[in-house]
């Protein structure tokens, strides 16, 4: 339910990008701005989320999350301005931050033996949920205007505090409490890990860096680039293709990463997917577009890959928190420069060459992340010390 919800709020809005123009300003530099707010949310929430676990449980912390998540997309959908368009877009992708981070220290926690299967189920709801909304935005918003398409999965968002509030009830219960399964009894200090000072993280921060710069400017960008001709119902698609995409890979990769113990030929098959996608988006007629922007999609596999490593290369529960939120902290603060700088190095005259060639300067940085962690060891041997008084 919560990955379901966790990418609505992202994709419903792009292919929506002209209607909501026509009663809201709506320039380049805003729409940079309105593409940067994800992952400038995402970095945010990555600093924060820690030392907030530590204050609090993480189920709980998910539970904001998730009302945070509901209340922005409302909002933005009765906002009568530019600014509280942006402000309460924010305040959902603050949201959707938090329940990143918390999402792989729960797994741990709940389901040590299991990080194949339950990241795979994870990332590929994503990919459902992302391409749900990119495909809904423009007939709903034919039907109901397109308030009423971005504003309805707060509904979904509202659906998946159910299912955790049972959770917590049921903890609440005397003869039902039970610990949960985990990897480690008591945990270490969160303080005692340092993830900037090792190179699984730093590793992790540029694949995220990397694959988020890319899928959040395709996120923002890709209507308005291939809207050569189509109709935005056709764009529209093109996006929902591009989302849809990530099913798949979502599927699969998981459970060959968690089988390898060096998965950098994953890493470099999505650095070549993106690549060849997005020369054929640039070079090719206009009539095949939907290939390479199948081929594209593929290249977000990437985010699988990086998901299922937060887990692969930490042995704890707080080791996997602790990187989940470094890495995403400082990825997403790299990353969102991408969709920021892809508008702004258009040139008039459809150019996007510069654009793209920005995005292939992050695949490289991608590509250097996924060689630092691409060596079998955990984050916690890095502290052996501190991690040995556990």
């Amino acid at each position: 339910m919560v990955a379901f919800s966790a990418r609505q709020a992202v994709s419903a809005v792009s292919p929506l990008l002209g209607p909501i123009s026509g009663d809201l300003p709506l320039d380049a530099v805003t729409t940079g701005i309105l593409g940067m707010l994800p992952t400038a949310g995402f970095a945010a929430m990555g600093f924060l989320a820690v030392p907030l676990i530590r204050r609090t449980q993480p189920e709980h912390l998910l539970l904001v999350s998730i009302l945070l998540t509901t209340l922005g997309q409302i909002g933005r959908a009765l906002g009568s301005t530019t600014l509280a368009f942006l402000v309460f877009t924010c305040v959902a992708m603050l949201g959707i931050g938090v329940v990143n981070v918390v999402i792989p220290p729960l797994l741990m926690k709940y389901f040590p033996d299991k990080i194949g299967i339950l990241p795979a189920l994870h990332v590929t709801l994503l990919a459902v949920s992302t391409a749900v909304a990119a495909q809904a935005a423009i007939p709903l918003a034919g039907m109901y205007g397109w308030r009423f398409s971005i504003g309805i999965w707060a509904v979904i968002s509202a659906a998946a505090t159910v299912p955790w509030l049972t959770v917590l009830a049921g903890r609440r219960t005397a003869a039902r409490v039970r610990k949960p399964p985990t990897s480690e009894v008591p945990p270490p200090r969160t303080s005692v890990i340092k993830p900037w000072r090792s190179s699984i993280g730093w590793g992790t921060a540029l694949i995220f860096a990397g694959c988020s710069s890319n899928t959040f400017a395709a996120l923002t960008w890709l209507p308005v680039v291939i809207d050569r001709g189509m109709s935005p119902g056709t764009a529209g698609f093109m996006l929902a293709l591009y989302s849809i995409l990530g099913l798949p890979v979502g599927l699969v990769v998981p459970f060959a990463v968690a089988r390898m113990p060096r998965p950098l030929p994953i890493a470099i098959l999505f650095v070549v997917t993106f690549s060849v996608g997005y020369g054929g988006i640039i070079f090719a007629p206009i009539t095949s577009a939907a290939v390479w922007v199948a081929i594209a999609g593929l290249g977000q596999g990437a985010y699988s890959f990086v998901f299922t490593m937060i887990n692969k290369r930490a042995r704890t529960q707080t080791g996997s928190g602790v990187l989940s939120g470094f890495a995403q902290g400082v990825g997403y603060t790299l990353a969102s420069l991408g969709p920021f700088l892809f508008g702004l190095l258009h040139q008039p005259g459809d150019h996007w060459l510069p654009s793209f060639g920005m995005l292939g300067a992050w695949l490289l940085v991608l590509t250097v992340g996924a060689l630092m962690i691409n060596r079998p060891r955990e984050l916690e041997d890095a502290f052996p010390a501190e991690t040995a008084r556990r």
